[in-house]
């Protein structure tokens, strides 16, 4: 078998300002690596996945209203939060789905107790 959890890349990071967030994805990943400790034997493999930030609606809105605050195009406060992801993207929910499956797949056999970024490397939150 094979369980998968989602956590964040905030979950790695932290992130100022949404600390009961950021703290329920460290413990996401807590639980990831305790599970997998427990369940290993049993030949039942536990990961965690660390979205970044997901294109979208969610995100779209995030930014126009980031922008509105500081009086800066929604443009501008895109590419501020771009510099943050050394692949200077935001990630999209297949990305996401593409790496639950390799890790439900047989692909991911050997693959246990991880925490695994799917960001573009967020260097910072």
């Amino acid at each position: 078998g094979s369980i998968v959890s989602m956590s964040s890349a905030a979950g790695r990071h932290g992130y100022a300002f949404r600390t009961p967030y950021s703290a329920a994805k460290f413990g996401v990943i807590g639980f990831t690596q305790s599970l997998a400790k427990e369940l290993g034997p049993h030949g039942i493999r536990v990961n965690a996945i660390l979205p970044g930030i997901i294109e979208g609606p969610r995100i779209d809105k995030v930014i126009a209203d980031r922008a509105r605050q500081l009086g800066v195009s929604n443009e501008e406060m895109t590419q501020r939060y771009l510099q943050n992801i050394s692949l200077r993207r935001m990630t999209s929910r297949y990305d996401v789905a593409a790496m639950v499956a390799f890790l439900l797949s047989d692909a991911g056999i050997n693959i246990s107790g991880q925490s695994l970024g799917v960001d573009g490397n967020v260097e910072t939150l």
